[in-house]
């Protein structure tokens, strides 16, 4: 019996001095840092076989080498890239999303206000940007930002319908929409607008002014 607890002790030990060894030649290992890097809302510049892609402040990156992408220009993008001290840049990821305009009519024939659970809603340039949570199982929804042209100041709001698309889960969207129908008929220099959504907790309203 004694002898069987002292070989089961010798089999202990030499584990440990084992694992003491994997550990000691882990330790002694670099990893390989990633990249610094930003992720911006972008628009495609698309120049022949080749894409540019344009930040909100005007800023025009080039990618490094030759990069793909299913989009042409005006269409709006998630854009995750390493700064350089030039503009030429490493493009990690550019993730399409969905890009629309502010719609003249349609308000309030065709508004339809299925409520969406609002992440962040912003303007950026020209743009108004939208991160929002749906229940999204297998039918497309459908969105847009309409104008109610009835009112004496500028007022937008979000439409979005299920298209009766059965209950199913949580599914964070982007979009983008292009500010410049409404911004080139106010003649101010900072142009104030309202916009309207419905959320899971009732209408919600935001004002932004856009220079």
């Amino acid at each position: 019996m004694r002898n069987s607890r002292i070989g089961v002790c010798q089999n202990v030990s030499k584990i440990l001095i084992t694992l003491l060894l994997f550990t000691l030649i882990g330790c002694d290992k670099e990893f390989e840092r990633l990249d610094n890097y930003l992720v911006d809302f972008a628009t495609v510049l698309k120049q022949g076989n080749n894409f540019l892609f344009q930040l909100d402040d005007g800023k025009v990156l080039t990618p490094q080498g030759s990069y793909n992408l299913n989009s042409d220009t005006g269409e709006r993008v998630i854009l995750n890239w390493v700064p350089s001290n030039d503009n030429i840049v490493k493009i990690n990821r550019a993730t399409p999303i969905f890009t629309g305009k502010i719609q003249n009519e349609g308000y309030p024939n065709q508004y339809k206000n299925h409520p969406v659970k609002i992440q962040s809603v912003w303007v950026s340039g020209i743009y108004l940007n939208m991160i929002f949570e749906i229940e999204y199982r297998s039918v497309p929804h459908s969105i847009a930002i309409l104008r109610d042209m009835e009112s004496q100041t500028v007022d937008l709001y979000f439409a979005h319908t299920t298209n009766n698309d059965p209950r199913g889960y949580p599914q964070i969207m982007y979009a983008s929409f292009l500010l410049s129908s409404i911004l080139d008929t106010i003649n101010t220099t900072e142009k104030p607008f309202n916009f309207y959504i419905n959320t899971n907790n009732g209408l919600r309203s935001y004002q932004f002014t856009s220079k």
